[in-house]
C-alpha cells in the first residue's frame, strides 16, 4: 500500500513535533532550523506521492508558523492535531498501535468481598453516608456510577500563563496571589470580585452568584484559576473561573492535566479527586469490554478500562482526546442499538393498516383553509402519506419552527386515518395544549363541514363548559358531513369528571369517538381503542421512547408521528431519534409578522419597563422570563418568587402579575397559565420552565432577563411564545454583562429568525454538552458525546445497523456483555425519563 503524506510515521512525526512545540512553549524550537522547514519538506513529500490535498490543508503553500503570534500557533496547532487525529490513516496508526500494544500480565487483585460494580458506593472506602448523600445528588450512587462520573474539564498546566501574558477568550491557567476579595453586586445580584496577581501585574476575577467566596478568599492565599478571560470596560477580567487553593508543597508538574469535577454541597474538590483516583485505579481494570473487537478495531477506538482511566487522568490531550472519543462513541453506539432495535422490531414483527389516500378529500381540506400549504407543508404531507398507504409501521419525526403549520398536516393524516375506518390519538404534554389542539383542529374541519353545506360549527370555551355543566360527554365534537359520517372528536385530560371519563374511554373501545386528543391520560390503563391506526405525538422532548411504545400498545401497531418546535440539527435528531424517519417544514406561511428582537443594556432596563407598560396599556400582555441558575430547580424558584415580589411592588404595582416555575404543581401551573390566557393577568413572570407551545396572541413582549445565560435555540423557543396573534411583538434581551461567548450568542438571535440556523449555530458555538435535556425523553444520558461529533454519530449508526442484521437479538457468544449493556443503559434512561 502507497503511503502518502498524511499517513503513518509522518503524522506521527509531526504529532511529536506538535507536541514537542506544546510542552516548550510554542516558541519554535521543536525542530533545529524551526516548525516552517520541517513543513516545506512535509509538504514536498506530499507533492512527491501525489497525495498533497490533506497536507495543503494543514499549511497552505503561503504559510508562515515564525510569523504567527504564539496564541495563534497554539490555536493552528491544536487545529491540526484535531484533524490529524480525524484522519483515516491516523484511525489505522492507531488500530495498529493498540493491536501491537503487549497484554498487561499483571491482573488487578480481586476486589473487597462482596463488592461488586453495582454496589453502592459505601462500599468504598472512604466514602460514609453523609458524603453518599451529596454523591446522589449528583446522580452517583454505586461504584460504576462513580467511573462514569467524569470531570467536567481538566486544568491544563501546561498552559500556564503570567498575568502579562494572558490573552482574551481562551482558556488558560494562571498561579496568583489574592490581594482583595469582597462582595459586589453583579448584574443585579450579589457575587464576588477579587483582585490577584503575580511578579507581572494584576488582573480582576469575577463569580457571579457566589458571594461566599468573598470570605473564602483571604488575603495572600494562592490560587490556581483556570477559564477564560474577558474584557469589561477596556479591562481584562477572569469569568467564573475554575478555582483551587493551592500550597506551595503543591506546584503541579507542567505537563499535568488535572481533572475538575462537578460538585455539590458536602464535596470539595481534593477529596473527590483523591476518591476518583483510588477508585479508577482498583476499579476500571475490571470493566469489561462490551464493544466487539471488529467494531473497536474498525473504528479505530482506545480499550474501555484504558478509556475510563484517561478521561479522569490522562497521560496528554491527545489520550484525553482518544479517551473521550471511545466514550463518546459508545453512548451513541448505545443509543443507536435501542432505537434501531425497537424500529426493526415495530416495523418488521407487526402490521399496520395500509391507508387508501382519498386525494378528493384531501383537495376539498386544502380548499376550504384560509391560506395555501407551503412547499414545505406539501412535501412533509406527501411523505407522511406515503408512509401510512403501506403496512410498515410509520414512525416519523415532522420538525418546524413555531408558526410553520405542523397541525394542519397532522390533521390532515388523522382525517385520512377516519376515512379508512381507524381511529386516531393526538397526545400533548399539558391539558391548556391538548385544549390548544382540540379547538384548532375543531376549527379546521368545521371550515370543511361548512365549505360542504353542513351546519358543524368550532367551538368555543363556553359551550365546552356549558356541556359540562349540563352533564354532558365534555369536550365532544361532531362533524356529520365528514367521514366516516358523522366524525367524532374528543379531549380526554386528567381533569375531566370520572363519568364523562368513562363515557369518552366506551365510546374509544366501541369505535364511536375518531380522535381522541388529550395528555398522558391517553396512555393510562383503562383507556383502549377499537382500531388505533394513527398516533400523533406533540412536543418530542416531553415523550420519550417508552411513552411512545405505550401508546402503540393501545392499538394495533399504529403509525406514529412526532411532531416537534424545537428545531434540532439533522445530524442530532437521527441520533438522539434514530427509531424516526424525519421531515422537515423549514418554511414559513407568507403574511407571518416578524418578532422584533432587540438586546438592551443595563442601562435601558427601565425603558424596557416603559415599553411593556405602553404596551398593557393598549390592552397587551407580557411575558418576563428570569435568569437561568444551573445550581438547582430550588434555587432557580426562589430566585424567580424574589423577582415576581420586587416587580410585583417596585415596577408593576398597578398590574395584575402572575409567577410560574418548576417547583409548582401541575395542577397550579395549568391554573397559572389558563388565568394568563384568558387575560385575568398583565404579566407572566417564569422561569425557564414557561411552556412550550402555549398559544396567547394577545402577549406581545417576550422580555428575557439574563439572557445571555440561555442557548440560542432556548432563546428562540420563548421569543416564539409571542407573535402568535395579529399584533406586532417584540423581544427584549437584557444581559448585564456578558461574557465573549454570551455577547456572540445574543448578536446571533437579534439578527436571525431561522430557528433551524439556530440550531447549527448553537451546535457550533457550545460544543460539549447536551443540545437539550434527554432526561426527560427516556434516552440514556449523554456526558461524552458532543453536538459536534457529526461523524462519530454517523459512524454509531452504520455500526449499530450493521450488527443488529446479522445477529438481530444480539445472541451470539461474543455479543453478550454488548446486549447486557444495552439493557442496563436503556433501564436507567427509561428510570431517568
Amino acid at each position: 500500500m502507497r503511503t502518502t503524506a498524511a499517513s503513518g510515521p509522518h503524522v506521527e512525526a509531526l504529532l511529536k513535533i506538535l507536541e514537542l512545540e506544546r510542552s516548550k512553549g510554542y516558541k519554535d524550537v521543536a525542530v533545529v532550523g524551526g516548525v516552517d522547514r520541517y513543513l516545506r519538506n512535509y509538504l514536498k513529500k506530499a507533492r512527491d506521492s501525489g497525495e498533497s490535498s490533506f497536507a495543503s490543508r494543514i499549511c497552505p503553500p503561503d504559510f508562515s508558523y515564525a510569523a504567527l503570534s504564539k496564541e495563534q500557533r497554539r490555536q493552528w496547532a491544536d487545529k491540526t492535531r484535531r484533524r490529524l487525529a480525524e484522519s483515516p490513516s491516523a484511525r489505522e496508526a492507531t488500530v495498529r498501535k493498540q493491536a501491537a500494544r503487549p497484554v498487561p500480565v499483571k491482573r488487578a487483585p480481586p476486589p473487597p468481598s462482596g463488592v461488586t460494580l453495582d454496589s453502592p458506593i459505601t462500599a468504598v472506602k472512604g466514602i460514609g453516608p453523609s458524603m453518599a448523600s451529596s454523591f446522589a445528588k449528583l446522580g452517583i450512587g454505586t461504584v460504576r456510577e462513580m467511573l462514569y462520573f467524569f470531570p467536567r474539564r481538566h486544568m491544563d498546566y501546561g498552559n500556564q500563563k503570567r498575568v502579562s501574558e494572558l490573552g482574551v477568550g481562551v482558556e488558560q491557567t494562571l498561579l496568583a496571589t489574592v490581594w482583595e476579595a469582597r462582595q459586589v453586586n453583579l448584574g443585579g445580584r450579589l457575587g464576588t470580585e477579587a483582585i490577584v496577581g503575580d511578579e507581572t501585574g494584576n488582573v480582576r476575577a469575577v463569580w457571579f452568584n457566589q458571594p461566599y467566596l468573598a470570605r473564602r478568599f483571604r488575603t495572600n492565599v494562592r490560587l490556581v484559576l483556570f477559564g477564560k478571560v474577558g474584557v469589561y470596560k477596556g479591562k481584562m477580567v477572569f469569568e467564573s473561573p475554575e478555582w483551587e487553593f493551592l500550597e506551595s508543597e503543591e506546584l503541579p508538574s507542567a505537563d499535568m492535566l488535572v481533572p475538575v469535577y462537578p460538585l455539590t454541597e458536602g464535596l470539595y474538590p481534593r477529596s473527590v479527586r483523591r476518591l476518583a483516583k483510588a477508585i479508577v485505579s482498583e476499579w476500571a481494570p475490571r470493566l469489561g469490554d462490551h464493544l466487539p473487537a471488529p467494531v473497536r478495531n474498525r473504528c479505530a477506538l482506545m480499550p474501555l478500562s484504558e478509556a475510563v482511566q484517561q478521561a479522569h487522568f490522562p497521560d496528554s490531550s491527545e489520550s484525553r482526546n482518544e479517551a473521550r472519543r471511545r466514550l463518546a462513541f459508545d453512548e451513541l453506539f448505545l443509543i443507536q442499538m435501542g432505537v434501531a432495535a425497537r424500529k426493526l422490531e415495530w416495523q418488521e414483527t407487526l402490521a399496520s393498516a395500509a391507508f387508501r389516500i382519498d386525494d378528493g378529500l384531501l383537495r376539498r381540506f386544502g380548499d376550504s383553509l384560509p391560506f395555501r400549504f407551503t412547499l414545505a407543508q406539501q412535501r412533509a404531507l406527501k411523505e407522511i402519506l406515503t408512509d401510512v398507504s403501506q403496512t410498515r409501521p410509520m414512525s416519523r419525526l415532522l420538525q418546524g419552527d413555531v408558526g410553520s403549520g405542523k397541525t394542519v398536516v397532522a390533521t390532515a393524516a388523522l382525517m385520512m386515518a377516519a376515512a379508512n375506518g381507524c381511529q386516531g390519538a393526538l397526545m400533548a404534554p399539558t391539558e391548556i395544549l391538548a385544549e390548544q389542539h382540540f379547538n384548532t383542529i375543531s376549527s379546521l374541519l368545521s371550515r370543511l363541514g361548512a365549505s360542504e353545506g353542513a351546519i358543524d360549527r368550532a367551538p368555543t370555551r363556553s359551550t365546552m363548559e356549558d356541556q359540562a355543566t349540563r352533564g354532558g360527554a365534555g369536550f365532544l365534537m361532531e362533524f356529520p358531513s365528514l367521514p366516516p359520517h358523522p366524525f367524532v372528536i374528543a379531549l380526554l385530560t386528567g381533569s375531566l369528571k370520572a363519568a364523562e371519563k368513562r363515557r369518552i374511554q366506551g365510546m374509544a373501545v366501541e369505535g364511536g369517538v375518531h380522535l381522541i386528543i388529550g395528555t398522558h391520560a391517553l396512555i393510562q390503563k383503562g383507556v383502549e381503542f377499537q382500531k388505533l391506526g394513527l398516533v400523533v405525538v406533540d412536543e418530542q422532548h416531553r415523550f420519550g421512547v417508552l411513552q411512545r411504545s405505550a401508546l402503540r400498545q393501545k392499538g394495533s401497531n399504529p403509525h406514529v408521528l412526532v411532531m416537534t418546535a424545537t428545531p434540532i440539527p439533522r445530524t442530532l435528531a437521527l441520533t438522539l431519534y434514530g427509531d424516526l424517519d424525519l421531515s422537515v417544514i423549514d418554511e414559513m406561511p407568507p403574511g407571518r409578522v416578524a418578532i422584533e428582537t432587540r438586546w438592551l443594556t443595563p442601562a435601558q432596563r427601565q425603558a424596557a419597563y416603559d415599553f411593556v407598560r405602553r404596551k398593557i396599556g393598549e390592552g397587551r400582555q407580557a411575558f418576563v422570563v428570569c435568569p437561568l441558575i444551573e445550581e438547582s430547580e430550588n434555587i432557580e424558584a426562589k430566585a424567580a418568587v424574589a423577582e415576581y415580589k420586587r416587580l410585583s411592588e417596585e415596577v408593576f404595582p398597578d398590574l395584575r402579575l402572575g409567577l410560574l416555575h418548576g417547583r409548582m404543581s401541575s395542577a397550579d401551573k395549568e391554573a397559572v397559565m389558563r388565568s394568563f390566557k384568558d387575560k385575568q393577568l398583565d404579566i407572566l413572570v417564569s422561569t425557564p420552565v414557561v411552556e412550550v407551545g402555549i398559544d396567547v396572541p394577545n402577549a406581545v413582549v417576550m422580555l428575557i432577563e439574563g439572557a445571555d445565560r440561555f442557548g440560542l435555540s432556548q432563546l428562540h423557543q420563548f421569543r416564539g411564545r409571542v407573535g402568535r396573534g395579529e399584533h406586532k411583538s417584540y423581544c427584549l434581551l437584557l444581559a448585564e454583562s456578558p461574557s465573549f461567548e454570551g455577547r456572540e450568542r445574543l448578536k446571533i438571535i437579534e439578527r436571525t429568525r431561522d430557528g433551524f440556523l439556530l440550531a447549527e449555530e448553537d451546535l457550533r458555538l457550545r460544543g460539549p454538552g447536551e443540545f437539550f435535556g434527554t432526561q426527560q425523553s427516556g434516552l440514556p444520558d449523554l456526558r461524552m458525546a458532543r453536538l459536534s461529533d457529526v461523524a462519530l454519530m454517523e459512524m454509531a449508526r452504520g455500526e449499530a445497523i450493521r450488527l443488529l442484521e446479522s445477529d438481530r437479538g444480539l445472541k451470539r457468544p461474543e455479543h453478550r456483555l454488548l446486549a447486557r449493556e444495552v439493557a442496563r443503559v436503556w433501564r436507567a434512561g427509561s428510570e431517568a425519563g
